[in-house]
């Protein structure tokens, strides 16, 4: 028995030995948290590039009444009414260059949507242009005509929201669209003068002008990369596309009143003057991310 109980204890001895010798197995760690989305929360940014228009045209329509039946007067009605439609080609293009703020929120890891507010000054926009037709009436002789017109866009905010892709985690690809609103100014006018006609006699120039100046408001549309190349710190470049519709307006009275013989008193009337403003932004902006939204996350073991 005493053998039997030796043995035991041995063999009891031996195996404590051998599991002290086995290694030890810690459980494995828990996986990191994932990192905090890098584009959550509210940002600031300067932004400068180019614009040019979409609607360079100017168009003057012009109808007239005579004011007796005089055949100078009779004559040179038309004439003078038809001489004073004119259609001027602007090219309205500058440098365009301001600020924005927005907010962005990061939603299924890889998807970024929020609203950005911008405006922008707009330096060598005004383009002045002129044209000039030439006629001449069987009574009333030569009749020189001259217009003359100019547009620009002063600045150009919008208000829009954007939604976004991540390619990679710091590079966005986004469409965005929204509200436009911008200064628009608009001057146009006619000149015009009868020569010497067949009696000898000249007439008095005469002119008409009209002007329009406004805050317009329309739509824009675009999309753009935005790529964050530090924490905190990202560069876009985008494209935009704006359209502040139609401005239409009174030019005023053309009138000549030459009452020698053959000449008679006449009205010529060019009371709208036309014109569209629309057209396209490239341009490359700086935000800088304040990253509210996203606090750090902290990993406890």
């Amino acid at each position: 028995m005493k053998k039997i109980l030796a043995a035991m204890a041995l063999a009891l001895t031996a195996g404590t030995a051998v599991a002290a010798d086995l290694p030890h197995y810690k459980a494995p760690l828990p996986p990191p948290p994932p990192p905090p989305p890098l584009w959550t929360g509210f940002y600031v940014g300067l932004n400068a590039g180019g614009t040019w228009g979409n609607s360079n045209n100017i168009t003057t329509s012009a109808w007239g009444l005579t004011n007796n039946g005089s055949p100078g007067g009779t004559e040179a009605l038309p004439f003078s009414a038809a001489l004073a439609n004119s259609t001027l080609g602007t090219n309205n293009s500058g440098f365009i260059g301001g600020g924005q703020i927005g907010y962005n929120w990061q939603f299924y890891n890889s998807f970024v949507a929020g609203v950005e507010a911008d405006i922008q000054g707009i330096a060598g926009n005004s383009n002045r242009v002129s044209s000039v037709a030439f006629g001449n009436t069987t009574i009333n002789g030569p009749l020189l005509s001259s217009a003359t017109g100019s547009k620009a866009l002063d600045y150009l905010g919008t208000v829009r929201g954007r939604l976004g892709w991540l390619f990679t985690p710091t590079l966005l690809i986004y469409g965005t669209g929204g509200l436009a609103y911008g200064g628009v100014n608009v001057n146009s006018s006619i000149w015009q003068q009868f020569t010497v006609n067949p009696l000898g006699n000249v007439g008095n120039p005469y002119f008409s002008a009209g002007t329009f100046s406004d805050t317009r408001v329309g739509w824009t549309a675009g999309g753009g990369v935005e790529w964050m190349f530090w924490p905190n710190w990202s560069a876009k470049v985008e494209y935009l596309y704006y359209d502040l519709g139609n401005v239409t307006f009174s030019q005023g009275v053309l009138a000549n009143a030459n009452t020698g013989p053959g000449v008679g008193l006449f009205t010529a009337v060019a009371p709208v003057t036309r014109t569209r403003f629309s057209g396209n932004i490239v341009r490359a902006g700086l935000n800088y991310h304040f990253n509210w939204g996203a606090p750090p996350v902290v990993a406890k073991y």
